[in-house]
């Protein structure tokens, strides 16, 4: 369980770290936003890098447990389905966790030599997992079946982080009609990709 005054230092890293990258966003901006000293966050977790950390486990960890959440019940691929539309919901509500994420996957170019942990790799090997038990994908690779994953998570990060601009492009009532439509398309693209087996190609 985490603490309040921790809980408070991840919700300001996390909207920091989405807004401006790793590299953007400093320490004394996360203390600033709080009303608090760099020493105060240092405090609590020593290094720029170790919250950093802390932020993608909380992400990570919210994606695993909405993974297990999904998973009781109806069959493999209605299973996917909902969790993948789960992700969409959970993505317009929570743009920001989509936005850091893009964002480290752009910035973790240069630390990803040295990187020692890989925070989302329990809930991407899990996705996997569950796309390979889905009828037709029981001989897919763990290739196969993740490349299906990242082309429908790609689908469902681009558009919620593109919500701002196309607001900003098309104005309001324009991208009402876009939210409304898309997650229609997005269920349709699920379930193509789901009837699709590599083996059907």
């Amino acid at each position: 369980m985490i603490d309040d005054a921790r809980l408070r230092f991840i919700e300001a890293a996390t909207r920091q770290f989405a807004d401006k990258g790793f590299y953007g966003a400093s320490i004394s901006s996360i203390a600033g936003e709080l009303g608090l000293s760099k020493q105060a966050v240092l405090h609590h977790f020593g290094t720029k890098e170790k919250l950093y950390g802390e932020v993608l486990q909380q992400i990570s960890d919210r994606l695993l447990s909405r993974v297990i959440q999904s998973t009781a019940g109806a069959g493999f691929e209605t299973q996917l389905e909902h969790l993948l539309m789960s992700l969409y919901d959970d993505g317009v509500e929570y743009g920001q966790d989509m936005q850091l994420l893009m964002r480290e996957l752009l910035d973790n170019r240069r630390r990803s030599e040295h990187a020692s942990s890989w925070y989302l790799t329990p809930f991407l090997d899990a996705l996997t997992a569950l796309v390979r038990r889905t009828p037709g994908w029981e001989e897919a690779s763990d290739a196969e079946a993740l490349a299906a994953i990242y082309q429908l998570l790609g689908a469902i990060a681009y558009f919620t982080i593109s919500q701002p601009t196309l607001v900003r492009m098309f104005g309001k009532q324009k991208y009402g009609r876009l939210a409304a439509v898309f997650p229609i398309r997005l269920r349709a693209l699920i379930r193509t990709t789901l009837a699709t087996p590599p083996s059907a190609c």
